[in-house]
């Protein structure tokens, strides 16, 4: 799409991702067919969907002469990981003002970014936009130009990612001959969501976006995902006035809290596992895989139909999870 191809973009991720079939897991289900996206292979600091959102990020930090990077997220954030493995590979700092996590061992994301070398800034997390908005300014007093990214790289920019990844998603889809019924992602931050709807409207795809809350209510996710994709819509010239009722979110796998597990999603981790050899993260994939398997289950599908899952990453995040499945 020669709009999104003129936007300033950097490398930093294995693409195109594959895209195969899940055979094992759709018999384990006795659904329709099953094809898993693996965006948890895009390289960058063993991988997920930052990846894409930081080849836009960075590419702006760039363009506007920063020298460091900061972000927040809570301590065993996936994006804050990533985004300081983006640093390390452009030769910038990164600082990163990190929230209580439900698990905060030196284990998965904290020790990567450790050995990532990020600057680590901690507060509370009703402390986390004063103490962002204080770190970049005591940087700006320092000298520097910092280029301050928010929670899960949403932003009109980073949902650039994910527009992008709808073109690449439709080239595989009509090579295989694929019309699929709907794909299932965990829509947290909701710039992946509002990427993908610009996506699908850019490249004419035509299949439910099915975003799966790990954390906040639906209405929430949506109204975040509705401002990003408007924004988005004018980076990229397009007449798009997205409302929140454009975007599907199902908050009902939540359970008591983000970051905590549910019976259903160490369920949906071990069946991954279990069938096709695949790993997905407890925090994120695993609730959106849990809405999946409980839809299909459910009867939501035929079995003529195929269903596609997007496996945005956070795999370094199960270590820290291990009394979860013992």
């Amino acid at each position: 799409m020669p709009i999104l191809d003129q936007l300033p973009r950097i490398s930093l991720a294995f693409l195109p991702t594959p895209l195969h079939e899940a055979p094992n897991l759709a018999r384990a289900l006795g659904g329709p067919r099953v094809f898993i996206k693996r965006d948890d292979m895009t390289g960058l600091a063993f991988g997920g969907n930052k990846a894409r959102k930081l080849e836009f990020l960075v590419a702006d930090a760039l363009a506007q002469k920063a020298n460091v990077l900061i972000t927040t997220g809570a301590a065993q954030s996936n994006h804050c990981r990533q985004t300081a493995a983006a640093a390390c590979k452009v030769g910038l700092r990164c600082i990163l003002v990190l929230t209580p996590s439900h698990h905060e061992e030196f284990q998965g994301n904290i020790l990567l970014d450790a050995l990532l070398k990020a600057e680590v800034v901690r507060c509370s997390a009703e402390a986390q936009a004063e103490t962002l908005a204080r770190v970049a300014a005591d940087e700006r007093a320092r000298g520097n130009t910092p280029y301050v990214i928010p929670v899960g790289g949403s932003t009109a920019v980073g949902a650039m990612g994910y527009a992008a990844m709808m073109g690449e998603l439709a080239g595989q889809l009509r090579r295989l001959a694929l019309s699929p019924a709907a794909i299932y992602f965990s829509s947290g931050s909701a710039g992946t969501h509002a990427g993908m709807l610009l996506g699908a409207r850019l490249y004419g795809l035509d299949l439910a976006l099915m975003g799966v809350s790990p954390s906040r209510p639906t209405p929430h996710v949506q109204a975040e995902a509705a401002r990003i994709a408007s924004e988005g819509a004018s980076i990229l010239g397009m007449s798009l006035a997205a409302a929140p009722a454009d975007f599907e979110v199902d908050d009902a796998f939540i359970g008591p809290g983000y970051g905590i597990s549910t019976p259903a999603s160490l369920e949906a981790v071990r069946l991954f596992a279990e069938t096709e050899g695949i790993l997905i993260d407890p925090v994120y994939t695993a609730k959106a895989a849990a809405a999946m398997i409980a839809h299909i289950r459910a009867g939501h599908f035929r079995p003529d139909q195929t269903v596609l899952f997007l496996h945005t990453g956070g795999t370094p995040a199960l270590f820290s999870y291990a009394d979860d499945f013992s």
